[in-house]
């Protein structure tokens, strides 16, 4: 067999307020069932004044070693790399991950941001386990994290209903091809001609290199929902059939799909598309939104905890997000326990 970056410790975190849909109804022009209709979703948390993407992201770091310990020991938690996925950093500049590296009590471990938006926690686990493979690290700290309600215009009733915030982590160690939580492939992919699409199209170096101040609700999220949509179905389906091709697996020989939590009506797409059943797919938004590189992470803490994901299962996990970007990974779920919410 040859050697895997095998997962061996899960955990996610949110933040403490959470935001019904009859609360954003009372302030925007909404409803609970204008919300629900279109994208599943019930309700989703946002961070604190003052509480930022990092401190979300140690915390689920936190859980995600905890639970690594709790069937390998202390040294299952002794990772020497830490990768964060998210596109709401603490700061532009530097990386948010070697801080949260350093709170966390890891020393010098070498640690970076990935950028790919909703298909962050994908590139940064193929990133991540690519270093394993290669003999670069024993074990990594995988973080999807994201604060989007930092980044959202308060009046557009359309973002602030869909988007929360969290993070999800998941710990890698050294193994074996055969063995349960072995990631067993990837399939990843991007599209700079939607680069539009999903932005935020001021304080990068454009436009600040103008000496213009941003146009008006430039500094916002923004998104075309129609396109996203279609983009979201096609590029998810079709990245999760190539991987499953690629593994030797079939839709029938799935257990569960885990896909970027993006609205309900895109998952149950994705299935149609893949020809699964609804059991088949994960879901999670309608309690907890959007969360972007958070999303796929939490889904499976959510799923593992629940006992609807189960040591065994063939699983495999799609994202889709700005970029464009998409993929998707696979693998044989192990005998973990997710650490959560307290």
């Amino acid at each position: 067999m040859s050697r895997a970056a095998v997962v061996c410790g899960l955990g996610g975190a949110l933040p403490a307020t959470a935001v019904t849909n009859e609360e954003l109804a009372a302030q925007l022009d909404t409803s609970d069932r204008w919300i629900r209709t279109r994208t599943g979703i019930g309700l989703r948390y946002v961070v604190a004044p003052g509480e930022s993407t990092s401190d979300l992201a140690v915390a689920a770091g936190e859980r995600a070693l905890e639970s690594a310990r709790r069937k390998g020991g202390d040294e299952a938690a002794d990772v020497d790399l830490v990768v964060l996925a998210t596109s709401t950093p603490d700061r532009p500049c530097p990386g948010t991950a070697p801080g949260v590296a350093h709170r966390l009590g890891l020393g010098t471990v070498p640690a970076f941001d990935v950028a790919a938006v909703c298909t962050g926690f994908v590139y940064a686990l193929a990133t991540a386990a690519s270093m394993i493979t290669a003999g670069v690290a024993r074990r990594a700290l995988v973080i999807g994290a994201d604060t989007f309600s930092t980044i959202l215009d308060p009046v557009d009733r359309t973002t602030r209903a869909i988007f929360g915030d969290g993070a999800g982590a998941v710990v890698l160690r050294a193994g074996e091809s055969g063995e349960p939580g072995a990631l067993l492939g990837f399939d990843l992919g991007s599209d700079g001609g939607g680069t539009d699409l999903i932005t935020v199209r001021a304080g990068g170096s454009r436009q600040r290199s103008t000496g213009e101040p941003p146009a008006e609700g430039d500094q916002y999220f923004a998104m075309e929902g129609r396109p996203v949509f279609t983009e979201a179905v096609i590029n998810m389906s079709e990245s999760s059939q190539r991987l499953l091709d690629r593994v030797g697996w079939t839709a029938a020989d799935l257990d569960k799909v885990v896909a970027h939590q993006a609205n309900v009506r895109i998952l149950h797409a994705v299935g149609e598309q893949l020809g699964l059943e609804e059991k088949q797919i994960v879901v999670n938004l309608d309690r907890v939104g959007n969360t972007v590189a958070a999303s796929i992470p939490l889904a499976l803490s959510d799923a593992a905890a629940a006992g609807d994901l189960v040591p065994g299962h063939r699983v495999v996990l799609t994202g889709f997000g700005g970029g464009l970007t998409w993929g998707s990974a696979a693998l044989v779920w192990p005998d973990i326990e997710p650490v959560t919410q307290p």
